[in-house]
């Protein structure tokens, strides 16, 4: 059956970005439960003739981190079954294998091109303030607690009108492939999807981002500075008491958790290096009468270099593991996340800048500090290096209503179709 696209509430005035933006801010996913976009996406790139890998095909399931548990996979698939999923395309997601890959050849051998496009959304719960452009048009987040608050949703939106505009007017010669990657957030996806093959034999590979601090109008060739990162959750497991009667007969657990926490933040900077640590979730216990016996920290580690962040990793863990001691208790330390560094080829570089020059943007120069610490981008971006290829990551500037991961993010939406035609010139200049 045909899938109703996108933007059917009274935007067909809209462009193609702009109303797929719309339709997949107002259904955010977080990582690893991307149904319903994974399927939208998929069924609408076939129906155009691309050739479509999902599921298994475009992720290896088993280098996934962080995998949400059965029950949270299993209530989003069933939501995104009931808001309007493409039914061809779902089933082969199912389990949190919600990577998308889709490939459009010319008719002559040719450069290999690869765009990245990150899908995933935030938990972060959007703001209703009347001013709010997605409460005024009508697509604010329809799930309380989950938002697009980085810019994939605009993301996706450019990849898809570059699709339709490719498949009206197809390169001669070559292929390109748009690597549509859940999990960006945590650093998860990409690791995953780069073992399945998909970014092999690639010679040319960009991952761009909206926002990033650029004006919208403006284009960063690329961004050098991006951190490494580990994710790390840390469960502590202690021993239950009365807090009152008996409280030396228990082991708190959430004592442990918070010790760690001040040991995390007191680690010190690597000199001639930027670092990074943060905890950013604490949990634990169910009344204040009662000692708890289970904790949980979330927390990283982040480096400009990726040996640096290694060694700060391993003094975040024994951090951990002297918190736990200190206060007799069990710990659990699981990775959860990580990317690593990538600086761009010259030859790629030129080649934005050409193609943003082309398209009347004007070329800025930009660094992680200017919004953005970490993308998993990186991987690919190494993946491609290694076999021989180019690659950057790539700012397109958007002029943001508020920061990055804040309730209040929304991008400018004039950004999309100046992103969607510099993407264009991109593929057309290099095949």
């Amino acid at each position: 059956m045909q899938q109703e696209q996108p933007g059917g509430h009274g935007e067909s005035a809209l462009s193609t970005a702009v109303r797929w933006r719309r339709d997949i801010h107002r259904h955010p996913e977080v990582g690893f439960t991307e149904f319903r976009t994974a399927s939208l996406i998929a069924g609408h790139l076939a129906d155009l003739g691309w050739e479509v890998r999902t599921g298994t095909e475009a992720i290896s399931p088993g280098d996934r981190l962080g995998v949400p548990d059965a029950a949270e996979l299993d209530t989003a698939y069933r939501r995104a079954a009931e808001s309007g999923a493409d039914a061809r395309h779902l089933p082969s997601l199912r389990g949190g294998n919600t990577a998308v890959v889709a490939t459009l050849r010319g008719a002559r051998p040719g450069p290999s091109l690869a765009l990245r496009a990150d899908i995933d959304a935030l938990p972060v719960l959007e703001s209703d303030d009347g001013g709010h452009l997605p409460g005024r048009e009508g697509f604010r987040s329809v799930h309380d607690g989950v938002m697009h608050a980085c810019g994939h949703d605009g993301h996706i939106g450019m990849a898809i009108e570059l699709a339709e505009r490719l498949t009206a007017d197809p390169p001669p010669s070559g292929s390109v492939t748009l690597l549509f990657q859940p999990a960006e957030e945590g650093g998860r996806g990409a690791r995953a999807m780069v073992p399945a093959g998909v970014a092999d034999s690639v010679d040319l590979l960009v991952a761009v981002h909206l926002g990033l601090n650029l004006p919208t109008g403006t284009v960063a060739s690329s961004l050098d500075g991006l951190l490494a990162n580990s994710k790390l959750r840390a469960v502590f497991r202690g021993v239950s008491a009365h807090a009152s009667l008996a409280p030396h007969e228990g082991r708190s657990a959430l004592l442990g958790a918070a010790a760690a926490t001040l040991a995390v933040h007191g680690l010190p900077p690597f000199p001639g290096h930027e670092t990074r640590v943060a905890v950013g979730r604490i949990s634990g216990g169910t009344s204040s009468n009662i000692v708890p016996d289970r904790a949980e920290v979330l927390l990283e580690t982040r480096a400009d270099d990726g040996a640096v962040n290694e060694d700060l990793e391993a003094r975040a863990r024994t951090a951990l593991r002297g918190a736990a001691e200190m206060y007799g208790l069990g710990v659990d330390v699981e990775l959860i996340g990580g990317v690593t560094t990538a600086r761009a080829d010259r030859p790629a570089v030129e080649w934005v800048e050409a193609s943003a020059l082309a398209r009347g943007l004007r070329l800025v120069t930009a660094s992680a500090e200017d919004g953005v610490a970490s993308d998993d981008a990186t991987a690919f971006m190494r993946r491609v290096q290694r076999g021989g290829g180019h690659a950057s990551y790539v700012g397109v500037g958007s002029t943001l209503a508020a920061p990055h991961h804040t309730p209040r993010f929304d991008i400018d939406e004039a950004a999309l179709p100046l992103g969607v035609g510099l993407l264009e010139e991109m593929v057309r200049r290099a095949l």
